[in-house]
């Protein structure tokens, strides 16, 4: 028996109601370009528009005409979405919270997530939306879930409850001591200062 190995998220596809509320929401708050549209090829009275999140991935959402939003919340039973999380600048992260008062939009945060920011909110259909922001950029060639990995670890040795600054910093350092040659023969800490 073998494991089947993804290799990244290719797409998220959420129930919507009309297609105007949709692109209203996704392109119009959130700033993913509306890229192309088909009919639900499964159900061809419904639509299926797609949207960039950013990454070149695909959020993609089925619209039915005879939808009309509901803003009650979606259900968080089990194997239920409790909510979905997209990345944003520092920048965009600081100005998040205004943006969204401006339209009305109750807005939960800004949390400390300890290795992360975020904020939450619901879309116009009761989806709770996460943005995050990074706390850290990983080094060139590492990825995120690699310094989170790391520093995991050094959370876990240590004792502590959640990942913190101390941590991240760390598993960076380490990092790029293991995936980053020198030629220097002792790479400790020093203090040229003295």
């Amino acid at each position: 028996m073998q494991k089947i190995q993804t290799q990244g998220l290719h797409h998220i596809t959420l129930m919507g109601a009309d297609r105007q509320t949709s692109i209203d929401f996704w392109e119009g708050v959130l700033g993913m370009p509306f890229i192309f549209e088909q009919p639900n090829l499964d159900k061809p009275s419904e639509g299926h528009l797609y949207f960039d999140p950013g990454d070149g991935r695909l959020i993609t959402i089925f619209t039915n005409e005879d939808l009309k939003p509901d803003h009650s919340r979606t259900s968080t039973d089990q194997g239920a979405v409790h909510h979905i999380a997209f990345n944003v600048s520092a920048a965009t992260f600081g100005l998040a919270v205004e943006r969204l008062k401006t339209r009305g939009v109750a807005v939960t945060g800004p949390k400390d997530r300890g290795f992360m920011n975020s904020i939450y909110f619901k879309d116009p259909l009761g989806l709770m939306i996460e943005l995050a922001c990074y706390k850290f950029e990983p080094p060139q060639g590492i990825t995120h879930a690699a310094v989170l990995m790391a520093a995991h670890k050094l959370r876990v040795a240590n004792g502590d409850d959640h990942i913190m600054d101390s941590h991240l910093a760390d598993a960076i350092e380490g990092l790029v001591l293991a995936s980053q040659a020198s030629l220097s023969q002792d790479r400790s800490p020093k203090n040229p200062f003295n």
